[in-house]
């Protein structure tokens, strides 16, 4: 018997492609300094910062310095672009998104997160419209483990009190999410509703798992 669900935050409850972006190529952009070398200083932190062993601002702040441009305007420009891009996302919701989110609550579902992220993007989780719906929230920021590391799924079942067979989980299919939750005995869906081609995505359609096309078919899954 399902007791909770359990969703992934990007690309499967919010996009960042509905909306602009600002990642590391319009940093570095406004920034001044060319893209690769930005990269080059940038991709080196994601795990870091994922774990919560770095901060938005600590990351912008070296690499800011390692070229030479460092200013406390300049990092404070970027930081709060990048936090402006994060809450934007939140703007563009699929239109069923949070019409499924009440519905599974009032069935009387448990709703869980789990969700990878940099600190910028849990403090905007945590005050996002989102966030009221859920019972337990797992950011891989504040936790000091990400996806696809079984230990952060084990920790939101033991949140939430439900055991793997009692689980539905629904994300995009990025970081082996789907993988890992049905080796671990959840049920693992595919969020598609957000897929878009020709995009920098993380991930496409999965071969082996279902996959939901609308947010209101997951409350059709679940009444199977």
């Amino acid at each position: 018997m399902v007791r909770a669900v359990i969703f992934d935050m990007f690309e499967t409850l919010i996009t960042h492609y509905n909306s602009p972006l600002y990642f590391g190529a319009q940093m570095a952009k406004d920034a001044g300094i060319p893209e690769e070398k930005f990269q080059a200083l940038w991709r080196p932190t994601e795990h870091d910062r994922a774990i919560g062993k770095l901060t938005l601002e600590e990351a912008l702040e070296q690499i800011l310095k390692e070229n030479q441009c460092y200013s406390e305007k300049l990092l404070k420009q970027l930081t709060a672009k990048r936090i402006a891009a994060k809450e934007e996302c939140f703007r563009h919701l699929h239109q069923e998104i949070v019409p499924m989110l009440s519905e599974i609550k009032e069935k009387g579902f448990l709703v869980g997160l789990i969700s990878n992220c940099f600190s910028e993007e849990a403090d905007v989780i945590r005050r996002s419209v989102l966030f009221p719906y859920f019972d337990a929230v797992y950011l891989s920021y504040e936790q000091g483990v990400q996806k696809p590391d079984e230990e952060i799924f084990r920790r939101c079942m033991d949140g939430l009190t439900v055991k793997a067979e009692e689980c539905v989980y629904v994300g995009d299919g990025g970081s082996s999410e789907l993988e890992t939750t049905g080796k671990l005995g959840m049920k693992a869906v595919q969020a598609v509703w957000y897929l878009k081609e020709g995009t920098t995505q993380p991930t496409g359609r999965k071969q082996g798992f279902v996959q939901i096309e609308k947010p209101l078919d997951v409350l059709k899954y679940l009444d199977r």
